[in-house]
């Protein structure tokens, strides 16, 4: 059996921006002094010309790219989204989300796998940020070809976009040349009756891990991958209530503001249904090993198996 490709999705996202600048000539790519980090470094060698480097200074960045997309061009702005989303929130809020200007956000180094970084650069709070913002579209994708896919199709989404990628290599389970992304459309990886795990980012993986571990004790088990935050694609989410009775949500962000809150928001809205949150609890994170900590916070598949089994008690 061959060995399973791992790529960090900010990689995705680098690949991604160099096939726009191929495609769109009115197209800028800023970034906050972290072009190498964030993979934005793959565009600036193919189009220097189009590329700026706004320093250690996200806020301001946010107002340039507030600037050039009110003048016409297609701009992606880039930082770790401890700095795009938190440092930056008042100026992604108000000079672009307020105005419904089409800036697309590329976080990288998001959530707990940021590692040793630490708890000040683990952004576990992002996605709840983002949620909060008006006509603010949340794509978290769950390897590198789904995040180049993503990057591609946040061109074509009308107003702000927020990307959410990884610093740590994950496994690449799609395939590149049949994936297709299709915002806001939740994916259905592989059915099941007992219990739906609906997960996004590096979690969907191991969701997969757990259900093929669920099988071999007899669960039938629903996996979900959301890339798409916002906006929900609530009727799947609906359906997999319908059919199980019983849901996990998993995610690597607090529990607080993310996909398990959007989820427990809409079926206490049409179709209550019990829900376990795996995800950071309130709490910050620590420094360590991205792998390790991973573990230690039950952002696992292990986890996974053991609150599937408490969502079914639960029905």
């Amino acid at each position: 059996m061959a060995e399973i490709k791992k790529i960090a999705t900010r990689e995705g996202y680098g690949q991604g921006l160099v096939e726009l600048g191929e495609k769109y000539d009115n197209m800028t790519v800023l970034d906050a002094d972290l072009a190498a980090a964030t993979k934005t470094g793959m565009f600036k060698k193919a189009f220097p010309d189009r590329f700026i480097d706004c320093g250690i200074a996200e806020q301001n960045m946010m107002g340039i790219a507030a600037g050039l997309a009110a003048a016409g061009r297609l701009v992606y702005a880039s930082s770790f989204a401890m700095f795009a989303a938190g440092r930056a929130f008042e100026q992604v809020r108000n000079s672009i989300g307020y105005p419904h200007l089409p800036v697309k956000i590329g976080a990288t180094h998001a959530g707990i796998s940021v590692g040793e970084d630490g708890a000040t650069h683990q952004c576990n709070e992002d996605i709840a940020l983002m949620r909060a913002i008006p006509g603010m579209t949340i794509i978290n994708p769950a390897d590198a070809v789904e995040a180049k896919a993503a990057t591609i199709a946040a061109a074509e989404i009308d107003g702000p976009v927020y990307m959410r990628f990884g610093r740590l290599a994950v496994p690449v389970f799609n395939d590149a040349q049949t994936y297709q992304f299709v915002p806001g459309k939740g994916i259905v990886l592989k059915d099941g009756s007992d219990v739906a795990i609906i997960a996004t980012g590096l979690m969907v993986n191991e969701a997969r891990l757990a259900a093929e571990q669920l099988h071999s004790e007899g669960i039938d088990a629903m996996v979900i991958n959301i890339h798409t935050i916002k906006p929900l694609d609530k009727a799947l989410i609906l359906e997999a209530a319908k059919k199980t009775g019983a849901l996990v949500v998993a995610e690597e962000h607090s529990i607080i503001g993310g996909l398990g809150s959007a989820v427990c928001e809409t079926l206490s809205e049409a179709l209550p249904t019990p829900v376990v949150r795996i995800g950071m609890r309130d709490e910050f994170g620590m420094s360590g090993a991205a792998v390790e900590l991973l573990q230690y916070y039950g952002l696992c598949a292990d986890n996974i198996v053991e609150k599937a089994k408490l969502a079914m008690r639960l029905k």
